[in-house]
């Protein structure tokens, strides 16, 4: 149940910011170094879960990569929970390309695949809040989803003290 991006090619998204063109595609196992030390620069700043190449190659289907001018600047992943409800996870920009629609860009391509694979929940634990509200989701208690909690708070380190902020995005 954990692998959600179809095995068919992701839909190539774009973004023009200024002279440069972002652009969103499917990760490949080409793409596991650069997703495994964004992930784990993020990790150490206490803000994502940390993942291990190991976990990155395994899950490598679930991920989309931004890149700008072929060069790897943000990635995001969506992870089946139940049958109607996928999260938003691993989603990170490097510093100097956040503020530009990237991330937005990352969020659609993975609201695009949850809409094609006819989930119509998608939720996210976050501390981004402004970012996900800004892209149509709303923020709502963590305790409804009871399928994250199983799933992976249960071995969070922050699982008494989860400072993270649920959102959801209802898609029709």
């Amino acid at each position: 149940m954990k692998q959600v991006l179809a095995k068919q090619e992701l839909p190539r998204h774009e973004f023009h910011s200024g002279d440069s063109k972002a652009t969103c595609r499917k990760a490949t196992a080409h793409d596991i170094e650069p997703l495994y030390l964004m992930i784990e620069d993020y990790a150490k700043k206490g803000i994502m879960l940390p993942r291990s190449r190991a976990a990155l190659q395994r899950q490598i289907d679930m991920f989309v990569v931004a890149e700008i001018d072929g060069k790897f600047v943000g990635c995001g992943s969506l992870c089946r929970l139940g049958t109607d409800l996928v999260e938003i996870r691993s989603l990170g920009l490097s510093d100097e390309h956040k503020g530009q629609g990237i991330g937005a860009l990352i969020v659609n391509a993975l609201t695009e695949e949850a809409r094609r694979q006819k989930i119509p929940k998608i939720m996210a634990l976050t501390y981004a809040v402004n970012f996900f509200l800004r892209n149509g989701f709303e923020v709502v208690e963590k305790e409804i989803f009871p399928e994250k909690v199983w799933t992976d708070c249960v071995n969070c380190s922050k699982q008494h003290a989860c400072d993270e902020i649920a959102v959801l995005k209802m898609l029709n």
